[in-house]
């Protein structure tokens, strides 16, 4: 028998491999489905590529691949044997337990047993060899199947407990001495000190600048501005400033290229005035943390609907995911993306095509993935009711707490958190992350993974028009962008029971000025019409610089919507810095309404009697010296000589030098020189440089003096030139400028991943979507981008209609803060609310809708 083991095992020997250092075996998860050995059919693992496949999907990979063996992994999982006195019959717990795998939890140790068994299989005759089986196996193929059924399985080492162990402390965290500079950091409003980002701001704990950090594949990011001053001063570390917690921050050193951790972060952070020490002295021990921890156990209690004898619902549509450990915010978001048709349709509806199509790691590819746990959730495979039988026979022995285990045990998405959190900063960590954040993540990842196919995110997708006033000359400019979620403000002046809030605060600062008993907390409750008009209230624009006055001066913002989504997410702003640099959640509740009729928000274009701004926008460098008066044409701008010298020497014209040292920016000889090259056919290129006065508004045409740069069509010519002469046309050059905000690491990005296309096409397609043909002529020329996942800056695949809605789904937080507590969701699915609360899946009996935090409203049809 050996021998023929041995004879028939010959032919595949060159295809059986040992598990090396750094291989991953799954073997406990399909990669197709949620199977696992537990399941009916058990586990297949590849004996190649150790990847584990269910019953359903192991032929697929035997006729792609060719691999015939594997070792099939059965875990059984029964009731223990009752004696005659009702108790279980003493025995070795698990004997037969020889599967490095996690014991389920779903399960009650102390009334379940496992037995675990395992066999080589050959396809495509199915020979079954039994394991184990050292006798009459060849040595090769023993030790090969001793080391897949003892080696840990792929996510085992992403438990809870392993962040710490990953991040290292920074070899520069104990000897950094920060420099007595006299920098304070403001709670709000950060952006970066050499651009205009306003999002992934890094804090330098050497010197307090604030700068962006690099473009990431997830859509976040800026401009490097972060990793250039590291280069130019060699301070290693820096904080992300919107991760600060009283548990830490997450700090990045540059010098080690990875995340490390800064033991003094806190003595770091106060430095700069961010008090952490004291933000820890106050969650402890101050008077905050009771009147909060007991605002929160109602919050607690109502989101989750406790005390309430929910109907557990099982079937399609009703499939719980399972919590890794803080990883609630993942299925809030993912329960309501797959509630969505067009979600639906892309990754379940294409289920086999996506499958049959799938590289050979199936588990390292988005769409895979995406329909993995899409059909995990629909299909109803992994959440099914208990047979009349069983009921009966738990319900006799009063072991409910066991029967709803066993039943909803929910699908585990550790496969697709891994593949999309992979170099993520915040979404790899086992930590509580923000809702909204991820969503914007997953929305981003599904637009790059979208390329030339259906785009599900589209749903979600519309314009935002922004009109801009100078108040100075009364005149405006309009601009679009594209956006996925509008983000409402919460005015608490604005609350209905200000009197009683007021009331309570004197009381609550009585009782910890006297050490007496807090009063009993009171929740603010703010009209959402006062949201609204919030949202619609003009905003002061920051550094505005008036192209009719040339020079800065106060506008105002407005913002309406351009086109309307077919589902529209609503953002609460719930969440804000104190002026100590607490994080805290402003606890109040909100009248949502179900629905919801935004029609008079749309967006109306440039209006007869109003005059736009002129097409200029500053020079690339404004010097300084506008700060008392203005500067002549006689005056002379700083700049660097040596340059000018440099370029002059060339036998380029003295003035002609002077300009293109100047509109660089003084950056160098050689952007200066690409400039001339771009520049020497303009009938001015000699002319002396000349400044706009302060003073003076200058010309209101589009036709500016050399001091300004007309705004259409118009990104930096050192950055085109740059472009162009790597080969890529100009036209597109201009084009990949435009879409990433003129960041040329991003555009030469994004000229590689988008190939030349039409613009008069793109063009005709943007002004299909919105009826007034002036506001589309500019789209995106000029406008930030910054709050949108897409980075094309196309306002083209928008799905314009009517702007009135219906509530059909919120997503709620528990909790202080972002970072911590935990997240639910309602969804309306065949016209009752549903309560998604990680692996259990209930009736609503009271949704509350005025606690939520993300909603998610779809367009009610025309008729």
């Amino acid at each position: 028998m050996a021998a023929d083991l041995g004879e028939l095992l010959v032919p595949y020997m060159p295809t059986i491999r040992v598990p090396r250092t750094g291989d991953r075996v799954f073997k406990s998860e399909c990669a197709f489905s949620f199977d696992s050995p537990e399941s009916e059919g058990g586990l297949y693992v590849c004996m190649n590529t150790f990847l584990g496949f269910g019953r359903e999907h192991v032929e697929r990979h035997y006729r792609k691949t060719g691999q015939s063996v594997y070792m099939h992994l059965k875990r059984h999982v029964k009731e223990k044997t009752t004696g005659a006195a009702g108790g279980a019959i003493p025995r070795r717990r698990n004997g037969k337990v020889f599967l490095d795998l996690e014991l389920n939890r779903d399960f009650n140790g102390e009334d379940f047993e496992y037995e675990d068994e395992a066999k080589l299989v050959i396809f495509p005759d199915h020979f079954e060899i039994p394991l184990p089986n050292i006798e009459e196996l060849p040595a090769l193929v023993t030790i090969a199947c001793d080391a897949v059924l003892n080696a840990p399985s792929a996510y085992k080492k992403q438990e809870p407990e392993s962040w710490e162990e990953e991040i290292q402390v920074s070899r520069h965290a104990r000897s950094l001495r920060q420099l007595n500079n006299g920098v304070r950091i403001p709670p709000s409003g950060w952006k970066c000190q050499k651009c205009e980002m306003r999002e992934n701001l890094w804090l330098n704990l050497k010197d307090g600048a604030v700068l962006c950090g690099k473009w990431f594949f997830d859509g976040s990011g800026g401009n490097g501005h972060a990793l250039e001053h590291y280069k130019e001063t060699n301070y290693p570390l820096a904080v992300k400033l919107d991760t600060i917690t009283p548990d830490g921050a997450d700090v990045y050193s540059f010098e080690e290229e990875e995340a490390v951790l800064d033991p003094h972060i806190s003595e770091h952070l106060s430095h700069f005035g961010i008090d952490m020490l004291q933000m820890q002295k106050r969650t402890e021990n101050g008077h905050h943390t009771e009147n909060n921890s007991r605002l929160r156990v109602s919050e607690w209690e109502v989101i989750q609907e406790s005390g309430m004898k929910l109907k557990m619902v099982y079937g399609s549509g009703y499939t719980g995911i399972k919590n890794l450990g803080d990883s609630c915010y993942l299925s809030t978001v993912m329960q309501i993306l797959f509630s969505v048709p067009d979600f639906q349709r892309m990754f379940v509806g294409n289920l086999q095509r996506i499958f049959d199509y799938s590289p050979l790691d199936p588990t390292q590819d988005f769409a895979t993935q995406m329909a993995k746990l899409g059909h995990g959730l629909l299909s109803g495979q992994y959440s099914k009711p208990p047979m009349k039988s069983e009921l009966i026979e738990q319900v006799m022995k009063e072991e409910h707490k066991v029967l709803n285990g066993q039943q909803q045990r929910g699908i585990s998405p550790r496969m697709f958190k891994a593949l999309v959190s992979k170099g993520h900063p915040e979404f790899s960590s086992n930590r509580q992350q923000d809702a909204h954040e991820f969503l914007l993540h997953i929305i981003n990842l599904v637009e790059r993974n979208s390329t030339g196919l259906e785009n599900p995110s589209d749903s979600f997708r519309f314009l935002v028009e922004e009109r801009i006033q100078c108040c100075q000359t009364r005149r405006v400019r309009y601009s679009q962008r594209v956006d996925y979620c509008i983000q409402l403000p919460a005015p608490i002046e604005a609350a209905t029971n200000r009197e009683e809030l007021l009331a309570y605060e004197a009381k609550r600062k009585e009782a910890e000025e006297n050490m007496g008993t807090p009063p009993e907390p009171v929740r603010a409750r703010i009209p959402f019409t006062a949201c609204l008009q919030a949202f619609t209230e003009p905003e002061n624009v920051p550094d505005f610089w008036s192209s009719a006055l040339q020079a800065k001066s106060a506008g105002v913002k407005t913002s309406r919507f351009a086109s309307f989504p077919e589902y529209l997410i609503v953002q609460i702003k719930k969440f804000t810095f104190g002026v100590d640099w607490v994080p805290k959640k402003l606890d109040l509740t909100i009248d949502v309404p179900d629905f919801l009729d935004l029609s008079r928000l749309r967006a109306t274009g440039l209006q007869a009697d109003e005059e736009e701004l002129p097409d200029l926008m500053p020079p690339i460098v404004l010097p300084e010296d506008t700060r008392e008066n203005s500067m002549s044409s006689t005056d002379s701008p700083e700049m660097d000589e040596t340059a000018v010298m440099q370029l002059a020497e060339m036998g380029f014209p003295l003035e002609a030098c002077r300009k293109a040292v100047y509109y660089t920016g003084n950056m160098g000889p050689e952007m200066a020189f690409n400039w001339i090259i771009a520049h020497m056919e303009e009938p001015d290129f000699a002319e002396p440089l000349t400044l706009p006065s302060l003073m003076d508004p200058g010309p209101s045409t589009s036709d500016g003096p050399t001091g300004a740069t007309p705004i259409g069509n118009s990104p930096p010519e050192e950055s085109i030139a740059i472009l162009t002469s790597m080969g890529f046309p100009r036209a597109h050059s201009i084009h990949a400028l435009k879409a990433t905000n003129n960041n040329l690491e991003r555009a030469l990005d994004w000229i590689f991943t988008h190939p030349e296309e039409e613009e008069t096409d793109a063009l005709s397609d943007m002004a299909d979507t919105e009826p007034n043909d002036n506001a589309f002529s500019s789209v995106n020329s000029h406008s930030d981008n910054t709050l949108s996942p897409d980075r094309e800056g196309s306002g083209s695949r928008v799905k314009d209609g009517p702007g009135r809605y219906e509530l059909f789904a919120f997503i709620s937080h528990i909790g202080a803060s972002t970072m911590s507590g935990h997240y639910v969701c309602h969804i309306k699915k065949e016209g009752r609310w549903v309560i998604y609360n990680d692996h259990k899946v209930c009736l609503s009996e009271r949704p509350p809708k005025d606690l939520g935090y993300i909603y998610f409203y779809h367009r009610l049809s025309s008729s």
